[in-house]
């Protein structure tokens, strides 16, 4: 994380992605019974042993790789190394669909650092991954719903001009907290779409695991974005 020689906008290295991954792996194992107890809910019961195996292999692959001595470490690479571990571990539908997200934004992030702008086109393309995957749209009870308005939000706080200092930081802080917002408003949805959709009204009344997961991960990504800007 750094200012730019002008000393007017915050960005994200790839020292950040790594710190978001490492801290994906803590949050996802505080939370695994959580998210495998709403996954029994309307689901098939694994989502959070799932994630949480796939995100410790993740931060052990990630230790045995350190980043390169003589150039730049691209942010990009970070997320493609996470890609590959999470679809080669995680199980259901959980490992495709992060692992598709994390491979599309490491194609647009072949890049050392990432201003606001570079926070949309990750998320915008961890969305199109999403979907282009899991073949759902906002509305059907899926992580879509948390995905979606939180790349809404990031294109409206980046294109808000906002505080300069605090240029990557505050687009992925909306982003984040969008994610929130749409991952508890699945709640009352009817399932559409995967398993839930087999329980039909009665999957209203339940979170959706993924929503909730990816909300835990865009969270995860603030705390290191702010725990590199407190040194």
């Amino acid at each position: 994380m750094s200012i730019d020689e002008k000393g007017s906008a915050v960005t994200l290295d790839a020292a950040w992605a790594r710190r978001w991954i490492v801290e994906a792996a803590a949050v996802v194992a505080a939370a695994k019974e959580e998210l495998t107890e709403l996954d029994r809910q309307i689901g098939d019961g694994d989502h959070g042993f799932n994630l949480d195996r796939g995100f410790q292999a993740v931060a052990t692959k990630l230790a045995e790789t350190p980043a390169p001595a003589d150039s730049p470490e691209e942010v990009g690479a970070v997320l493609k190394l996470v890609a590959a571990t999470l679809m080669s571990t995680v199980g259901g539908a959980a490992g495709p669909l992060y692992g598709t997200a994390f491979l599309r934004a490491a194609k647009v992030t072949g890049r050392a650092e990432l201003d606001g702008s570079g926070v949309v086109a990750l998320l915008q393309a961890a969305l199109e991954g999403v979907q282009t995957r899991g073949k759902s749209v906002p509305g059907e009870k899926t992580m879509v719903d948390a995905w979606h308005p939180a790349v809404a939000a990031a294109v409206a706080a980046a294109g808000t001009g906002g505080p300069p200092e605090d240029d990557a930081v505050m687009v992925l802080r909306a982003a984040a907290q969008a994610a929130d917002a749409g991952a508890t408003a699945t709640i009352p949805l009817v399932a559409t779409k995967g398993r839930a959709s087999y329980l039909g009204e009665r999957s209203a009344g339940h979170e959706d695991p993924g929503a909730r997961s990816t909300a835990l991960l865009l969270a995860a990504a603030v705390t290191a974005a702010e725990q590199a800007a407190a040194g």
